[in-house]
């Protein structure tokens, strides 16, 4: 299945192969979104999903679908924290060896939770890139099994089982806000949510502060883009030059792109916090943000995804306090 595009056939088999093995998350009217857009606002509360993100549905689904002698050679894949800690707990249900390779970037609190979770932890350079040298080394040297965090279509059909829920609990749907980084979210939500309700928009939302695959777009093609220090870590990382899946189904499926600055991601986790009664990370509030921001048009039922909760507590404790 790796060298083709993936279709809705293959995310509704995705939803057979892990059913039981992740949580159906709910997604919820929020009052006071809905009371400043104008519009029916919900909130996905994937946060809630059993490692604190979305990343376990396309980790298992990659797992399952592995031949035994596959899993039996050790799992390995570069990550900025989600799909490691995802992939870790897949690769431990399925009794696997899990190698996670991540840049000094990654936040203390999300190396410790994926070592937590059994797996073997390579701290390499100060990029995702550099992780996935790494990654390379171990598949070519040792033989083991890499697990991609985005471009892998697994992985995207895994990702839009999220969004074949959300075309089921919001009949009329309008709008999904989505996180963009490397696109397999995007790519396998977008699938789903225009597979089921063909005149849904979905836009991706991002940071200013290297948004890789907004770049890449905006080019053309894939383009290395500096990786920085910013609030939605979690969407840091580039789409790699030799993308093969998840950037031309970006291309060709969201309706637009958002950019968020710093100062408008940590409103939307002090939003989430206080007047949704949420903690999430700044990856999971840029759907909230970009409403915050006026920065996208809602004319019907919009959802936002809260993809992610793992954020360092300290940290979301100054930002909460700061307004």
């Amino acid at each position: 299945m790796t060298d083709r595009r993936p279709t809705l056939a293959d995310v509704e088999a995705a939803r057979a192969r892990i059913a039981g093995r992740i949580v159906r998350t709910p997604t919820v009217a929020s009052p006071s979104l809905s009371r400043r857009c104008g519009v029916a606002v919900s909130l996905t509360l994937e946060h809630r999903q059993t490692t604190g993100s979305f990343k376990l549905r396309g980790a298992t689904n990659a797992v399952l679908a592995l031949a035994p002698e596959e899993r039996a050679r050790g799992l390995v894949a570069a990550s900025t924290g989600n799909h490691g800690r995802a992939l870790a707990h897949a690769a431990a249900a399925a009794g696997a060896r899990c190698v996670v390779c991540m840049s000094a970037l990654v936040p203390a609190n999300k190396v410790a939770a994926i070592r937590d979770l059994g797996a073997e932890i390579r701290i390499v350079g100060r990029s995702q890139d550099d992780a996935q040298e790494e990654v390379d080394r171990l598949v070519r040297e040792e033989g083991m099994t890499m697990v991609p965090p985005f471009d892998h279509p697994d992985v995207i059909a895994g990702q839009g089982t999220l969004g074949l829920q959300i075309a089921e609990d919001v009949p009329d749907l309008d709008l999904v806000l989505i996180q963009l980084s490397g696109g397999g979210l995007a790519a396998g939500v977008a699938l789903a949510v225009k597979g089921r309700r063909p005149g849904a928009r979905v836009v991706g939302v991002s940071m200013e502060r290297g948004a890789a695959m907004h770049a890449s777009l905006a080019a053309g093609r894939p383009v290395a883009v500096e990786e920085l220090e910013t609030l939605a870590d979690s969407l840091g990382g580039g789409i790699g030059l030799a993308n093969r899946h998840t950037f031309a189904l970006v291309r060709d499926l969201l309706d637009g792109v958002v950019l968020l600055g710093e100062a408008e991601i940590a409103a939307g986790i002090r939003h989430a916090y206080a007047e949704e009664q949420e903690i999430v990370e700044g990856a999971g509030a840029v759907g909230i943000a970009a409403l915050l921001a006026g920065k996208v048009a809602v004319r019907g039922p919009t959802v936002a995804v809260l993809s992610g909760r793992n954020i360092a507590m300290e940290q979301h404790r100054r930002i909460v306090c700061a307004a």
